[in-house]
């Protein structure tokens, strides 16, 4: 009976234990889940506050280099101005020792003038400072002695090739033409000094003489340091040859400049007796006397496409024997460079052809392709020395000169772009030895027949 009314009555107890057991468990998992989702919740919107504090320490960093570079750029800058304002000063320093009472402080500060007048162009600077410079180059050239007056005469080269051929140039020059003239034409005056001013009249009339008569006068001048030149019937001293190699340059500069009633004049009272000058035995002497007749045959083909002078074939025979020299008392680097010059002028006096020459500055590429033009460049060459390249690129007077128009404007990138890298300077250095290689074992095999 008991057993029966526990039976009918509620719930069992193991049951009910059961049921609450599932309900706990089912908070549990519930308390646990609603932890889970605040938590995500949380880390999310932490990640979000060290994603915004990471973005502007980012800002803040970059912000910070910005003000760096700012900074740098605007000190180099200041470096930039800095450093022109050093060597004005330097400049200045240098016109004023040219005064100076010590031959030494002179000489010194013409050196200085010369090294930065080739390395540099100063158009404006010198352009305000023409009259003071040329009295101090005047007063060095009259009291001077032979050192002094030689780099004086080249500092007036250079200064005519930084002011050009306008007002400014015309009055430098006709300042310091007399004194030039003085000095090369006195045999008493040191040989240096008379060299120079040889190269400086003949370079100062070519940029700044405007007038013909300045050009006569500068070639009657040259012409008679010719004329004892072939009345020497080369007996002259070796003393005298760098003089005369120096006059005849400067005569064949201004050649390339005179009208034909000049040129017409000149072939028929040089061109004999320059042709007695490659007996020389000074390799200089006839290598200008050499380069100088092929220059007067490339003026006369100019006004005559059938020039043709009786003394042709003659000189032809004497320009073979000059490019074929062989005789080994000579040095031979002389003899290399004789040869080689030679045969480019025998080339052209047989066949009017000149052999090309590429000059290459930053990125521009110069042709020499012509006597005349080869003549002016060896001309300015020979006064700017390794500064020439410079001068090409940024001098008005000299682009305007070799007809290369304005000075280009180039940036870093695209002066970076122009140069080839290592590598590719390696492979084409490997490739052309191997090319030469090939080229002179087929040469020097003792089976090849070799006319």
């Amino acid at each position: 009976m008991p057993r029966a009314r526990r039976s009918a009555g509620g719930p069992k107890r193991g049951t009910a234990g059961r049921a609450s057991l599932r309900q706990e468990l089912l908070q549990l998992k519930v308390s646990d889940k609603l932890n889970q989702i605040k938590g995500a919740r949380a880390d999310s919107e932490a990640s979000e506050d060290e994603g915004a504090s990471d973005v502007l320490s980012h800002c803040s960093s970059a912000s910070e280099n910005v003000s760096v570079a700012e900074e740098g750029s605007g000190s180099d800058a200041q470096d930039i101005l800095s450093a022109q304002e050093q060597r004005e000063d330097k400049l200045k320093e240098d016109i004023d020792n040219l005064t100076d009472k010590s031959m030494k402080t002179r000489v010194t500060a013409l050196g200085s003038l010369r090294l930065a007048l080739t390395s540099q162009v100063l158009g404006d600077f010198l352009v305000e400072r023409r009259v003071t410079l040329t009295d101090a180059l005047e007063r060095c050239l009259k009291k001077g002695k032979s050192e002094e007056q030689s780099l004086a005469a080249t500092v007036v080269s250079l200064l005519c090739i930084h002011l050009g051929s306008g007002p400014e140039g015309e009055e430098v020059f006709h300042c310091i033409k007399p004194l030039l003239i003085s000095i090369l034409t006195d045999s008493s005056a040191g040989v240096p000094a008379r060299q120079s001013c040889a190269s400086a009249l003949g370079l100062c009339c070519f940029i700044a003489g405007a007038d013909v008569e300045d050009l006569v006068s500068c070639l009657t001048v040259l012409e008679g340091i010719l004329t004892v030149l072939y009345t020497e019937n080369s007996g002259a001293p070796p003393s005298q040859h760098g003089l005369f190699c120096c006059a005849i340059q400067a005569w064949a500069l201004l050649l390339t400049i005179s009208p034909a009633s000049r040129i017409q004049k000149t072939l028929e009272s040089h061109l004999s007796r320059l042709s007695g000058v490659l007996a020389y035995e000074s390799v200089s002497l006839r290598i200008a006397a050499g380069e100088s007749l092929a220059l007067l045959y490339e003026l006369a083909r100019d006004l005559d496409e059938d020039f043709y002078s009786e003394d042709t074939d003659a000189l032809c025979v004497t320009l073979k024997q000059l490019a074929t020299d062989s005789n080994k008392y000579r040095a031979k680097t002389d003899r290399r460079k004789q040869r080689s010059i030679f045969r480019d002028v025998l080339h052209y006096i047989e066949s009017a052809e000149c052999q090309e020459e590429t000059i290459k500055f930053g990125i521009e590429v110069m042709c020499v392709d012509c006597w005349a033009r080869r003549r002016m460049y060896s001309a300015f060459k020979e006064v700017l020395g390794s500064g020439v390249r410079h001068h090409l690129q940024h001098n008005e007077i000299l682009r305007d000169i070799f007809s290369l128009g304005a000075p280009l404007v180039l940036d870093a990138a695209a002066i970076k772009a122009s140069k080839i890298s290592r590598a590719e300077k390696h492979m084409f250095n490997s490739a052309a030895f191997k090319a030469r290689t090939k080229a002179r074992n087929r040469v020097r095999d003792k089976r090849a027949d070799i006319f």
